[in-house]
């Protein structure tokens, strides 16, 4: 059997700085490829990006929250141990890579699907956590995750043609950052971030282009605030036809 990676390789040049994911066929299936300077990563499109069915689960994450159901039926704490924080990192990082190839080929929901189990997994692991700084070293990433995340689901309401509910993605998505920056007392850092900017650049790219003053949601939320009852009831039946 050959088993080199050559015929993989071929026309394939790696571009440094350039993310590079593309979709193939491999043993009747379909996979990811990602190109990296050493050669290519490949991954299952799920539920695993290795395939692996741990303890039988579909993701560690799975596993441990069964775990974690367990142990409170048994009327026992749960915290991590020391192998279950190194299988968590595993499948937190694959997690990370097949996201960012979901970006790249454009597959938003995917790619908001990976997210959220991302950010789920980081709730349980701040939950269970052996200590704070297991649980530091991932909350440091929760915003990045929070951005790509509603990087995603932004794009999707766009390609579904509804860019008033793209701007209610993004300004959903800054109110989490919001949030995240406050958790770590940075909130007057919050608008210098390199993220949040990027995210401001998009929506205003969308008011502009689509000329959206205010979405629907903005003016429901304009008129709660000024108590104008009649009119933000009339605001949520417009909300409820759009969607």
């Amino acid at each position: 059997m050959n088993q080199d990676i050559d015929n993989a390789l071929k026309g394939w040049e790696f571009k440094p700085g350039q993310m590079q994911a593309r979709l193939v066929q491999a043993g009747g299936r379909e996979v990811i490829q990602m190109r990296v300077d050493l050669g290519i990563l490949q991954m299952e499109t799920g539920p695993r990006p290795d395939g692996s069915s741990p303890h039988g689960f579909p993701t560690y994450f799975a596993y441990l929250q069964n775990q974690a159901r367990l142990a409170r039926k048994a009327d026992k704490d749960f915290a991590l141990s020391e192998e279950q924080c190194q299988e968590a990192d595993r499948e937190f990082a694959e997690f990370y890579q097949r996201r960012i190839c979901w970006l790249a080929l454009g597959n938003f929901n995917r790619a908001i699907n990976d997210a959220d189990h991302t950010l789920a997994f980081m709730d349980f692991v701040r939950d269970h956590s052996p200590s704070e700084e297991y649980t530091q070293a991932h909350e440091q990433y929760r915003g990045f995750v929070i951005f790509q995340r509603t990087q995603a689901a932004a794009a999707l309401e766009v390609e579904k043609k509804n860019p008033e509910a793209a701007i209610d993605e993004v300004r959903a998505g800054l109110d989490r950052l919001r949030t995240f920056f406050a958790a770590f007392q940075a909130e007057e850092q919050m608008e210098d971030d390199g993220m949040v900017q990027h995210l401001r650049k998009i929506e205003k790219s969308l008011r502009g282009e689509y000329k959206i003053e205010a979405t629907l949601q903005e003016q429901l939320d304009l008129a709660v605030a000024n108590e104008e009852y009649e009119r933000a009831a009339q605001l949520r039946d417009a909300l409820r036809k759009r969607q």
